[in-house]
């Protein structure tokens, strides 16, 4: 027996929705529009929270505060309210249905998922700390990549073995990994606009930064200095140049396994290195700052998506 194929599939799709909104309400500075969890002022919703709502935002128009917000962060909560049900009920038939052996990654997503409603909790209590909120963004993209690679497990037809680049393949999978927790250390520390020129920073090719600052874990937001913050993107530049090159190489090894898989990989890698680009020249604008956070999802699945089907068909 396997697991419900559409059950997986509406589960992924969740799981890429949160990551979407989680972004969203990121960017447009609604992460405390509840400052409570996982409530609303001790109250299910902000309909029911409204008059607390109105005498904060009364209180600081400008404030973290505001029933636009509020209803952003709360749908958030909603929806990974949801992920985590579904991801309950896949455990639970997993361990009715599945061997030993195949219970392993239901219940690993299962304790993914109880430690990422945790970060969301320390998100809101801790005031948005950036360890807790990268921690959190790279939960969320763990989550749907154990939710991808479950669906491939069970379901995914083979590759045929022609040689195919498997270490290569990990090893992108990885970078990608790697260079999605760098932006989330971007996302976090609100650096995204510390070099507002692209391909200079500030004018230079390597203005001044600091890196151990930039990458101690234990500061509040806001807490470190305009060197730190260009130390983090010049970082997350980097990572950019290093997976764009990678994914070349990767999908030329992979041309004559799966064209399909080749051309995925580049046609998602560039358009994610544009959106950062232009995440720079244009000021961040909302849009274009979440599809970055799509795009980087995106990459992810192809990635799990090749990792898994050239395993499965390996000799």
């Amino acid at each position: 027996m396997t697991l419900p194929r559409p059950l997986l599939l509406f589960t992924i799709s969740l799981a890429f929705a949160v990551i979407l909104l989680g972004a969203y309400v990121r960017l447009s500075d609604a992460g405390l529009g509840c400052p409570d969890w996982p409530g609303c002022y001790g109250q299910i919703s902000p309909w029911h929270a409204g008059e607390q709502i109105a005498d904060a935002h009364s209180a600081d128009p400008l404030g973290p505060v505001s029933h636009a917000k509020a209803w952003k962060e709360m749908l958030h909560r909603y929806l990974a309210g949801g992920l985590g049900l579904l991801i309950l009920a896949i455990a639970v038939l997993a361990w009715r249905r599945l061997p030993p052996a195949r219970r392993i990654l239901p219940g690993l997503l299962l304790a993914l998922v109880v430690f990422q409603a945790l970060l969301g909790m320390w998100t809101v209590t801790q005031q948005l700390k950036p360890m807790i909120v990268a921690a959190h963004l790279l939960g969320g993209m763990a989550t749907l990549a154990l939710l991808a690679w479950l669906l491939l497990r069970e379901h995914a037809a083979k590759l045929p073995h022609t040689g195919a680049p498997i270490p290569l393949a990990r090893g992108m999978l990885l970078l990608v990994l790697l260079q999605i927790a760098l932006g989330g250390w971007v996302s976090a520390n609100y650096a995204a606009l510390a070099c507002p020129d692209f391909p200079t920073c500030q004018g230079a090719w390597w203005p001044a930064a600091d890196f151990a600052a930039g990458f101690s874990l234990h500061h509040p937001l806001g807490g470190l200095s305009g060197e730190a913050l260009t130390a983090i993107h010049l970082l997350h530049r980097l990572g950019a140049l290093l997976v764009l090159a990678g994914t070349f190489l990767l999908a030329t090894r992979l041309a004559s396994t799966s064209v399909a898989a080749a051309v995925a990989l580049l046609v998602i890698a560039i358009s994610q290195f544009l959106l950062g680009m232009a995440n720079v020249l244009l000021g961040l604008p909302l849009p274009v700052a979440v599809a970055h956070n799509a795009g980087a999802a995106a990459l992810l699945l192809c990635l799990v998506w090749v990792n898994v089907r050239l395993i499965r068909g390996s000799p």
